[in-house]
């Protein structure tokens, strides 16, 4: 799988991890020069307290457009050290 932003791929993985129809790509799979930690969480009942990332590419950025769980809860403990994106990333074959 690869997860595509403003025309380059921003992570690519053979072994994501699908929860509540997203992608999340181990955090090693990710190209790092690509994102910028954010502010923002947010909560979920099942998974925890969800981090986010903001994208920059090529002088283009996308707030807030990855999310992961740092510590998640145990029923996600499957998605702990992944990253799953919205906000216009793409994520194809």
């Amino acid at each position: 799988m690869k997860a595509i932003w403003n025309n380059k791929v921003i992570a690519e993985s053979d072994t994501t991890v699908v929860v509540e129809n997203n992608h999340y790509f181990p955090k090693s799979s990710l190209k790092q020069e690509f994102f910028k930690p954010s502010d923002k969480t947010t909560s979920c009942p099942w998974k925890g307290t969800a981090s986010y990332y903001s994208l920059e590419v090529e002088d283009k950025t996308n707030k807030d457009a990855a999310w992961y769980y740092p510590d998640p809860k145990m029923a996600a403990k499957e998605i702990e050290g992944h990253v799953a994106f919205w906000k216009g990333v793409e994520v194809t074959k």
